[in-house]
Formats: structure tokens, sequence, C-alpha cells
């Protein structure tokens, strides 16, 4: 049976937000269900957060998106402005993957440098003996 668990957080631009997700045994798997970004001050700075969720650590953040790259599970974009004629434009992709590590949150904002918020929704399932070979697998393709 599974169930969805909740994570969220304030990302300074430039940083990295580790959600501890990993096991003992491996045998819990996670996928993205619903993913959500929000400035930090709307309405008060002009921003382009990019906020972006990896399955591995990641060197450096920066602001651009590669959907080829296999570690990349999804990215947000969201900019606004200070003027009452402009309205936020968002846009969030996120892969349906089953994963059973940890994960990792960047954020980058090319306008203004300030922090972001993220609200993540995972659905948390047990996975079989089968199941978490091929995630552990993928897992440790996945690293650099």
């Amino acid at each position: 049976m599974s169930r969805i668990v909740s994570f969220r957080g304030k990302i300074a631009d430039g940083g990295q937000d580790t959600v501890v997700l990993h096991t003992l045994d491996g045998s819990t798997g996670y996928r993205i269900v619903k993913f959500q970004i929000m400035g930090n001050a709307p309405g008060t700075v002009n921003y382009e957060h990019i906020v972006k969720i990896y399955k591995t650590p990641q060197t450096a953040v920066d602001g651009l998106i590669d959907f080829s790259d296999n570690r990349l599970l999804a990215s947000a974009y969201l900019e606004g402005s200070t003027s009452v004629t402009s309205t936020d434009g968002i846009v969030v992709v996120f892969d349906n993957e089953i994963f059973n590590q940890d994960i990792y949150i960047t954020h980058s904002d090319v306008e203004a440098a300030s922090a972001c918020n993220y609200y993540i929704e995972l659905e948390q399932m047990p996975l079989d003996l089968n199941e978490n070979t091929v995630a552990t697998l993928k897992d440790i393709r996945n690293v650099a």
C-alpha cells in the first residue's frame, strides 16, 4: 500500500538541499506526485527561479535545464516581477521514475539572487526484490 509524504523548505540562490530517503535495504521506493515552488518575497523583487530535483548531488548549481540528463527528476521555473500589470509565469515538469535513494534539490535565481520555497509530495511504496534491484542499479549507474 502506498502513502504520500511531503517535504518543504526554503533554499537560497545557488543552494542545494538533501532529502534523505535511503534505507538500509532499499525496499522503500518513491515517485514524485507534486512539485511546487513559490518565491520568498512575491511582488517585491523581480525573480527567475529555477529549482531542480536530482538523483545525485550536484557539484555546481546552475540555471540550465537539460532533460537529456538522466539524473534530473524534476524542474520548475517561476518568473515574476514587482509590476502589478505582470502575472507570475510557472512551468513544472517531473518524471514518473521510481527511486529509492536520497534526492537533491538545487536553486538558481538568474534575476535577483533571492531565495525560493519548494513543496514536494512523494508517493511512498514498498518495493519487491526485483524493483529494489532495478532502482538501486539505476542509482549506481547515475554516479558521475
